[in-house]
Order: structure tokens, then sequence, then C-alpha cells
């Protein structure tokens, strides 16, 4: 009997909810093919890294200062969709910028929401996630 990974299948549209095709949005961002532009960018690649379990992109992507060895991501929760609410700074020309925004799941006790101000670092030409606060919305 083959064995399954835990992973689920990649997905035919973006996690992110750009409207373009996975393999066309975060997929080369997770493979190494490319690299994130820009800090919401590299916020919505993270995003989808969550929705399809590709925890040693997460890890990647986390600024080294930051960074914990292991994430451990489970099952249990299936991430549904992204709004991006506010972006600061993070662009191509900066060295730092957040985005705020609202991630909805769902998991065994039903459907929910985060909602975070994520922090981002350039260092030369890689973002990194730095931080998150959360915020009720």
């Amino acid at each position: 009997m083959p064995r399954r990974s835990r992973k689920p299948a990649r997905p035919t549209a973006c996690p992110c909810g750009t409207g373009l095709p996975y393999a066309e949005c975060c997929g080369p961002f997770h493979t190494g093919a490319a690299k994130a532009p820009t800090a919401e960018a590299l916020m919505r690649s993270r995003y989808s890294a969550f929705a399809v379990g590709d925890e040693s992109y997460l890890l990647r992507t986390w600024h080294p200062g930051t960074r914990p060895e292991r994430l451990g991501l489970g099952d249990d929760r299936r991430w549904t969709g992204l709004e991006i609410l506010e972006v600061t700074g993070g662009s191509p020309l900066h060295t730092t910028g957040t985005v705020r925004f609202r991630a909805d799941y769902a998991d065994a006790e039903g459907p929910g929401s985060q909602a975070e101000r994520s922090a981002f670092e350039r260092i030369g030409p890689d973002w990194y996630y730095t931080d998150a606060r959360h915020f009720t919305p």
C-alpha cells in the first residue's frame, strides 16, 4: 500500500486569493524558483505555505533572529481565505514593511479567523517575516 503524504495536494488556484493559478503565483516562491519581491508577496506566499503545509518554506522565510527551530504544522486546521487589510512600506524600495490581514480557517471547532499585523524585513534581495501582533478586526 502506498504511503500517504501529510501534505495536501498542490492546489490549482493559489490559496492566497489573487485569482492566479498556484503555479504562477506562490508556487515558484515555495519551490525556490523565484523570490517574493515585496513584503505583501511574501505574506501571501507564507499564507499559501500554511494552506499547503509547506513548513520548510515558512522556516526559510522567517527572519534568522526570530525563527523557531520548527513549527510542527498539524492537519487540524484548513485555511480558507485571506484578506489583506493594509500594507505599509514593503516595496522593492523599502527595507521594512508591515501587512495587516485576516486569515479565515476551519477546524474541529468550526470556522474562525486570525487577524494579524505582520512585520517584514528585507536583507539584500530577500524579504523575511520577523514577527506579528494579533488584533481584533
